[in-house]
Parts: C-alpha cells; sequence; structure tokens
C-alpha cells in the first residue's frame, strides 16, 4: 500500500541518553521521509550528546561513549536535520509523548525554533494501543508477521514504524471503533489528518503534557495541585506560579507554550484595566459654546476713537 500524503510524513526515531525530556540528550536520530510520489529519503547521524551515556540506557541500544565522540554535537548537525525534515508532517512510535518533545528541547537548546504550529503528528504506537492495546517488536511481529533486526537501533525501529502503518492501514480499513464516550467511527484511514486526529485524542499544549486543552480549547494545568484547572484561572489567583514553572525542571517547549499564555493573560489583565479606568473616570459636562458675533464694520465713529486713544 502506499501512503496518501499532500506533503511528506517524516517518521523519525531517537535513541537518547536516557527518557528525561528535559535533561537527557539524542545520541542517535533517524528519519525515513516518505514523499507524496512515493519516494523515501533516509537521513540517520549519531550525535555526540556531550553527557556520558548511562551504561543501563547503552545496554538498550548499544551505542556507547566510545562509539559516539567523535559524532558532531546537536548544534552541528540541526540545521542538517531541521532542512531534511523540513515542512514534513512528523510520525513515530510514541513519537508524541517522548521523541517529538526530545527534539524539540534539543532545536530550542541550540536556538532553533522549529515551527510546530502547522504540522500533524502520527503517533502510530497510538493506534496500535487503542485498536490492540500492545510495543514496537510486538507490534511489528502481530502486523508484519516478521522479528525486527536490530532492534533500538534507530533506523531499524523507523523502518519498522513505518511498515506497521501501511499494515495498520490495511488491516483497519473499515474496522469500526467506539471510544470512552460512545461515538462510533473507522478512524484508521489512509489520511494525514484522520490520523493525527486518532492518535492525538488527549490535546495536548506542549507535547510533554504538562498542560493540555479542555473540550473549550483552553489550555488546563495537567499534573500537580492544580491539575484539572485552566492556566489563566491559576495565574488570576496565584501569579507566581508563573515564576516557579519558569524555573522549574521542565522542557523548554513547554516553557514556551507558557510564555504565549502568560503574554496573552497580561494583555486581558491590562485591557480589562483600562476598561475599568474608564468606566470609573467622572463625566465633564459639555457646556455649549456661545456662537460668536460677527464682527462689525468699522466706520468714522471707532476711527474717532481710536485716534483719541492712542493720540493719532
Amino acid at each position: 500500500m502506499k501512503l496518501n500524503l499532500k506533503r511528506p510524513l517524516a517518521f523519525f526515531d531517537l535513541e537518547a541518553t536516557g527518557i528525561n525530556v528535559g535533561a537527557d540528550r539524542i545520541v542517535e536520530i533517524g528519519i525515513l521521509k516518505a514523499m507524496p510520489n512515493g519516494d523515501e529519503l533516509v537521513l540517520t547521524k549519531r550525535i555526540n550528546p556531550e553527557i556520558p551515556i548511562p551504561l543501563v540506557t547503552s545496554l538498550i541500544h548499544g551505542i556507547y561513549d566510545e562509539d559516539i565522540k567523535n559524532e558532531p554535537t546537536f548544534k552541528t548537525a540541526a540545521k542538517e536535520i531541521a532542512d531534511f525534515i523540513g515542512d514534513a508532517d512528523l510520525a513515530g512510535y510514541n513519537s508524541n509523548k517522548f521523541d517529538i518533545p526530545m527534539l524539540l528541547e534539543e532545536f530550542l537548546r541550540v536556538g532553533i525554533d522549529f515551527d510546530m504550529s502547522d504540522r500533524k503528528f502520527v503517533d502510530v504506537q497510538n493506534i496500535f494501543h487503542q485498536m490492540e492495546q500492545r510495543t514496537l517488536k510486538a507490534a511489528y511481529k502481530f502486523y508484519c508477521d516478521k522479528d525486527i533486526i536490530n532492534a533500538h537501533s534507530a533506523e531499524a525501529d523507523i523502518r519498522a514504524t513505518y511498515e506497521v502503518l501501511l499494515a495498520q492501514l490495511d488491516k483497519y480499513k473499515d474496522t469500526e471503533f467506539e471510544d470512552k464516550k460512545g461515538v462510533k467511527s473507522t478512524p484508521v484511514q489512509n489520511d494525514v489528518e484522520a490520523l493525527h486526529t486518532f492518535t492525538n485524542m488527549n490535546k495536548v499544549v506542549d507535547f510533554a503534557g504538562r498542560m493540555v486543552y479542555n473540550e473549550n480549547g483552553e489550555e488546563v494545568i495537567n499534573f500537580g495541585k492544580h491539575k484539572g484547572r485552566t492556566v489563566e484561572s491559576v495565574l488570576d489567583v496565584e501569579p507566581s506560579y508563573y515564576a516557579w514553572m519558569k524555573q522549574g525542571d521542565f522542557p523548554l517547549y513547554t516553557k514556551k507554550k507558557l510564555d504565549e499564555i502568560w503574554v496573552r493573560w497580561n494583555k486581558k489583565k491590562e485591557e480589562a484595566k483600562l476598561a475599568k479606568q474608564q468606566s470609573q473616570a467622572p463625566k465633564v459636562e459639555q457646556k455649549p459654546i456661545k456662537p460668536q458675533e460677527p464682527a462689525k464694520p468699522i466706520n468714522n465713529d471707532m476711527l474717532e476713537q481710536l485716534k483719541m486713544k492712542f493720540g493719532k
């Protein structure tokens, strides 16, 4: 099956020093860019994370400090990666919760504001978990009846993810799905926008999931003591919460989205203050202006009076 694409769809997978989006670093990135005409472009790069790779992590993906000590840093490779992705939509396995937030974090860390505003995101794991509830290895076996060779290498994983999505489109082409509210649909379609909608059912503001959208499209805190409250309502009663989050161990992209809300909230606050001042200002009574009499023409009497006054 060929993907029905209006623009490129970039499948990507990251191997990293760990799973903490804010603190860990990328050590390998693999990108398979599926083009609308059916072509496939692949970019695989190892990255020097500039911090040690914990042994427990190296045992999982097989990349050790010695393997990447002479590789470029992310700052050096960032432009090539961003240019390769271009304006493509993004896809991956568990990408919404890990790969996208970590990639954004790395871009922001080196000063690249990678635009996410007009992209679609297809998380193949979400299709799998919602339709079958199962890891990439199991998905590959289940859908493709094959075992992944060199599992946990970025290129092997993205190739498997790509093949799993194609198999999912075949398997669930006419399969009905019922969501938690009892709404039935056939969501797995060969259309990136439909897949974006189905794999992003939890509408996160910042990818890390610290803030989500409610049914009214408002940003809501999704953790801690204010969980379930809109961000603006929290700022109304506790403006210092903004400073606490900015200084805390939160991903840079979370802080970027928080800044946008903060600016909007302050603008609303200033507009409300100005409106209140205008409504409370005393009204100044405007007195009617009397029309001026037209100037009288100069006559001989007036000239005589001027001569007498000025002695001329």
